[in-house]
């Protein structure tokens, strides 16, 4: 659950760091997405703990390939990886 924490707070961060610079994908859609793959992520720990480790991992390749976002788009496709990638 701590990694849970620490990769919602990377993810918030990156959305912070993209906000307005893109109207494509407004707050509005990013709040939305980070809400959606925060429930994601809990649904799947809580489902199976035992997928943490590999969800961890996942979550942190993303995450890496989207550091150092500018823009609200790619603040919003990261989210939509990460979303789908703790889905499947």
């Amino acid at each position: 659950m701590k990694t849970f924490l620490l990769v919602a707070v990377g993810m918030a961060a990156l959305a912070g760091s993209a906000c307005s610079k893109a109207p494509e994908c407004t707050t509005e859609m990013l709040t939305k997405k980070a809400q959606d793959m925060t429930a994601a992520l809990q649904e799947a720990i809580t489902k199976d703990p035992a997928k943490a480790a590999d969800l961890t991992a996942k979550v942190q390749a993303i995450t890496t390939k989207f550091q150092g976002t500018t823009t609200a788009d790619e603040a919003c496709k990261a989210y939509d990886e990460l979303t789908t990638a703790i889905k499947s």
